[in-house]
């Protein structure tokens, strides 16, 4: 069991759906002046599952980058986000199938970025390090590969802003230690060896954990609810992230 899993068993409380990943795509058609910058965050959330989706397609290392940051250039520059309803679909899905076409109609040599010349789009050092482990393989197993690596990045945002807030709050250590109580596909240690290893009795341990799996919980929903348009949908797309690490 991953460690998404427990969450579908947890209350489905009230998500907040101010300003999502899909509101930011849905307005970036206008020119305000944090149109480009908020599309911009999103395509760098997002940079290492597409990579990865082309990367599977069979292009060497190289090549997929160029590729992905031609997709980026071309959702920057806002060209067929005009099409978008609102009401229709999830962001991991349009991402795809806009990949999709992306890389069936335009040419290669018309979309390669000469790396060091015009504006710079998504700095690609930060990704490099994660990537060595990406090789090509057939075109069937792309879409699958994309969607653990869209999974696996919304479970990073989640687990990175859970240990900013226990590290504000000078927990940091308790952080690491509540995280392993989360079932992973590893064996997890009992709440009794955590107790006896940070000095913590444990039904104090047991109340932490609880606090720690109502809050992941909480902050897993709000990020999916950054990727659909609608809150009844998140419920859904929880469903399907569970499949895919289930597979």
């Amino acid at each position: 069991m991953s460690t998404i899993e427990p969450v579908i068993a947890g209350q489905n409380g009230a998500v907040a759906f101010a300003t999502t990943h899909w509101s930011i795509v849905l307005t970036a058609q206008s020119e305000l002046p944090a149109a480009r910058e908020a599309l911009e965050k999103l395509c760098r959330t997002y940079w290492r599952p597409l990579y990865a989706f082309v990367r599977h397609q069979g292009y060497k290392h190289e090549e997929a980058e160029d590729l992905t940051q031609g997709f980026f250039a071309v959702l920057l520059e806002r060209r067929g986000l005009d099409t978008l309803r609102k009401e229709r679909g999830r962001l991991r899905s349009f991402l795809l199938v806009s990949l999709k076409h992306f890389l069936t109609d335009q040419h290669r040599r018309a979309l390669r970025i000469k790396r060091g010349k015009g504006q710079p789009l998504i700095p690609l050092e930060e990704f490099r390090y994660a990537e060595v482990d990406i090789e090509p393989s057939d075109a069937s197993t792309a879409e699958r590969i994309y969607e653990r690596r869209w999974a696996s990045t919304l479970l990073d945002r989640v687990f990175a802003q859970l240990k900013d807030d226990y590290c504000k709050a000078g927990n940091a250590e308790l952080f690491d230690y509540l995280k392993q109580l989360l079932p992973d596909g590893q064996e997890a240690p009992s709440q009794a060896d955590v107790a006896a290893k940070i000095g913590m009795t444990q039904n104090a341990i047991k109340q932490a954990f609880r606090r720690f799996r109502c809050r992941y919980q909480s902050l897993l929903r709000e990020e999916i609810a950054q990727t659909v348009a609608m809150p009844k949908d998140v419920e859904d797309e929880l469903r399907h992230l569970i499949s895919v690490f289930r597979a």
